[in-house]
């Protein structure tokens, strides 16, 4: 993913040097905002920007009377996916999008699959890696037919 955010900024950027500060921004505004949509709808949807389905949930555990804990078929980060949490902004010219506040620690740990605290104090647990933003390939020819239509004056 990497190479073709790379190679998409390549393409880009003798394009983007003709616009002028305020066109800019406002483009990257509006393709920020297209792609915290995209990227709300995938975590909404339990698979990553890529469309690869995440590691389900941990099995319930055994409680002391040793009946099986009742736990509704919650879906993994329901409200990691909304506005108050997921922000698309623009820094400098450049399009954001970005989990804010607390939530940025927890969006981290689960995209990257990292070693965190189930709760402050509490068993430390390894979370399988769940990819919560990116830019897919369906993304990146969207973007380009609509850079190409915004240079030609549509």
């Amino acid at each position: 993913m990497a190479d073709d955010i790379m190679q998409l900024e390549g393409w880009l950027a003798p394009l983007l040097d003709r616009l002028t500060d305020g066109e800019r921004r406002k483009l990257a505004i509006d393709v920020a905002r297209d792609l915290r949509r995209e990227n709300a709808a995938s975590i909404r949807a339990q698979h990553g920007p890529e469309g690869e389905a995440w590691a389900p949930r941990k099995n319930p555990l055994r409680e002391q009377r040793g009946q099986l804990r009742k736990r509704n078929a919650q879906r993994l980060f329901a409200k990691l996916a909304g506005a108050k949490h997921l922000r698309a902004q623009t820094v400098g010219g450049d399009a954001v999008v970005a989990f804010t506040g607390r939530t940025e620690r927890i969006a981290r740990v689960h995209h990257f699959g990292l070693r965190d605290s189930v709760k402050p104090g509490g068993p430390e647990y390894d979370y399988p890696a769940r990819p919560l933003l990116g830019i897919s390939d369906d993304f990146t020819k969207r973007l380009q037919d609509r850079l190409l239509a915004h240079l030609a004056g549509d």
